[in-house]
């Protein structure tokens, strides 16, 4: 199957029965001319008088909201993670004018509403959930970016039909069970001295090792292997990048990840030993994440 095909066959999952009823809301919005503001908050404004109740009831038929916080003329979406946090931190260690840029595992988009401030040259985002791109078409219908939102994942960059000159993969690494052929997948997406920005969990250590959890980490059933940062870096080098530069690393707090009236279920309060909270509900280390950057080639050598 080749690209358009794929995307063909993904743009059915629009029609499925529980995401149909958010699609016909879009439709019913009105058309407002409005001013977008770019900071911590995305932000919805106009001159005119909306009607706060359809926004509201609109924005609440697409629960959950787990990536932001935005501000839709007034109406205040508080969501599960302060995404401004990571997105603060990461934006000293990177020059977006000019380039083309991608976001895998994009969300809803906050990040790529964000990264307009810096004047890339074009912004593709990817990810394969028919909610969360429901939920960037509802803020999009206001804001009219020319954002590309692809129902597209990770493993679809190799034959993309363009490639980037950086790539953002923020919390994506620790779903693949093969990460090294992830990692190649990101590395092929790249044009010639493209820069990833990778953000994933790590355990503390100077062993290259990785735990391996037997359920589940942190509540999350999806998570195959958390490694130390050697291990991480060993992975990188294997799947052929030239530079393997460490930004930051952080603890994971309920500053920023936690439960608001905008999502529903369980956070991090939830995640963690209520006893401990140094450790998982399951006994392992608490979520740390590391975000490093990865250079395709340096000087024109691998």
């Amino acid at each position: 199957m080749n690209l358009q095909e794929i995307r063909e066959e993904r743009q059915k999952w629009m029609t499925w029965k529980n995401i149909a009823p958010l699609r016909e809301a879009i439709e019913k919005l009105p058309n407002i001319d409005t001013k977008v503001e770019l900071g911590d908050v995305v932000a919805l404004a106009c001159k005119d008088e909306v009607d706060a109740d359809l926004i509201e009831n609109t924005a609440r038929m697409m629960m959950p909201w787990r990536k932001g916080p935005f501000n839709l003329f007034g109406l205040f979406i508080d969501t599960e993670w302060k995404s401004n946090i990571k997105y603060n931190l990461l934006r000293p260690h990177f020059n977006l004018k000019d380039k083309k840029v991608a976001d895998i595992g994009c969300n809803n988009g906050y990040y790529l509403f964000r990264m307009q401030e810096d004047a890339p040259k074009k912004l593709v985002g990817f990810d394969p959930s028919s909610l969360y791109k429901t939920q960037f078409d509802f803020i999009n219908h206001f804001a009219k970016t020319e954002i590309v939102y692809e129902l597209l994942g990770v493993e679809h960059l190799p034959f993309y039909e363009e490639k980037f000159d950086l790539i953002f993969c923020l919390g994506v690494l620790y779903h693949r069970s093969d990460p090294v052929s992830m990692l190649k997948e990101l590395y092929k997406g790249l044009e010639n001295k493209g820069e990833v920005i990778l953000d994933t969990f790590y355990i503390e250590g100077e062993e290259e090792i990785a735990l391996t959890p037997k359920e589940s980490y942190s509540k999350i059933p999806n998570i195959y292997f958390v490694p130390t940062i050697s291990a991480l870096k060993n992975w990188c080098m294997r799947a052929g990048f030239a530079s393997f530069e460490i930004l930051e690393t952080s603890l994971t707090s309920q500053d920023e990840q936690r439960k608001t009236e905008w999502i529903e279920g369980q956070s991090l309060e939830d995640f963690l030993d209520p006893d401990d909270s140094s450790k998982t509900i399951e006994g392992y280390p608490s979520p740390r994440r590391v975000y490093v950057k990865l250079i395709k080639e340096r000087n024109g050598k691998k």
